[in-house]
């Protein structure tokens, strides 16, 4: 049974920094698409950044430029560096893939 188990939210003041981690159980990582979403509260759940397997990646028009989406095959693992957050950043952030989701990480930005 694959698992996703995110990692890495948190607070933090405007204009600061954080690095999510998603790490994936099973063996049939490396040949999957992983993405990262976003739910804040009252809100639909929006995707944020996608990764293909070859490392492209897209990303939602309002994090352009400020997040960036990775992943080490090695390592069962996919990332959201997140830079320059702002408030309206604030949301449960969700890894997703192989027709699963994690149970989410909270991310806080508030001065």
């Amino acid at each position: 049974q694959v698992q996703l188990v995110e990692s890495g939210g948190g607070t933090v003041q405007p204009g600061g920094s954080l690095r999510l981690s998603c790490v994936v159980s099973g063996r049939i990582f490396g040949y999957s698409e992983m993405s990262w979403f976003r739910q804040a509260p009252g809100k639909q759940r929006d995707l944020v950044a996608h990764i293909l397997t070859g490392g492209v990646a897209d990303y939602a028009d309002s994090v352009k430029g400020r997040f960036t989406i990775s992943r080490d095959n090695a390592k069962n693992t996919v990332y959201l560096q997140m830079n320059s957050l702002k408030p309206e950043d604030s949301a449960v952030y969700y890894c997703s893939g192989l027709m699963t989701w994690g149970r989410g990480t909270q991310v806080t930005v508030s001065s």
